[in-house]
């Protein structure tokens, strides 16, 4: 098990519609593995395995840090293979929002309260799960990330202006960020 770097916003890997997972192999396994570390090391509750660069739809989650705040169900460490939000409810509740591949950027997000969400587990077997709060958050947020979607889009255009020079700081390098990235720049320095 292994902790990679997390891709920062403006890479375009983050921007690309992930590829279904088809089959359970060890690949797929060790994936997951890696990235319950990378996601725990980085003090996250989700990862996308976009966010380490792969196009993968799959993401692992374990909001149960923030539903002890809220008295909420516990779940415990969750994978989703090729999640599809089949319910949204029409009820819509604000919340704050941050990203492991957007550092110390957080903003308030509307989205529906309630989620119906089918998807293979970790042995692919099909599951259902009907979930509200914190987690239901995690999973639209998560789901928006294999669709090539960041939070930021779903900001006005004012406050991601506000924004721009936390983002700024990012692209230069200036941000403190207490675990390993790779920066767009990084990147295109090797």
């Amino acid at each position: 098990m292994s902790v990679l770097p997390i891709v920062t916003y403006d890479d375009e890997v983050l921007r690309k519609e992930a590829e279904p997972v088809e089959e359970n192999t060890p690949e797929i396994q060790q994936l997951i593995d890696d990235m319950f570390d990378t996601m725990y090391n980085a003090d996250g509750v989700g990862l996308a395995a976009p966010q380490i660069g792969r196009l993968h739809r799959i993401f692992v989650a374990d909001a149960d840090p923030m539903t002890e705040e809220e008295q909420g169900s516990k779940y415990g460490p969750l994978v989703l293979i090729n999640p599809e939000i089949t319910f949204e409810s029409e009820e819509e509740t604000k919340m704050d929002e941050g990203c492991l591949s957007i550092p110390g950027v957080n903003a308030s997000v509307t989205r529906p309260e309630k989620i119906v969400v089918n998807y293979l587990d970790r042995d692919f077997n099909e599951q259902e799960l009907e979930v509200d709060g914190w987690l239901a958050r995690v999973i639209q947020h998560e789901t928006d990330h294999l669709d090539g979607i960041l939070f930021l889009d779903h900001l006005s255009l004012f406050k991601r202006k506000l924004l721009s020079s936390k983002l700024k700081e990012i692209d230069e390098g200036r941000a403190e960020i207490g675990y390993p990235t790779v920066l767009k720049k990084q990147e295109a320095n090797k």
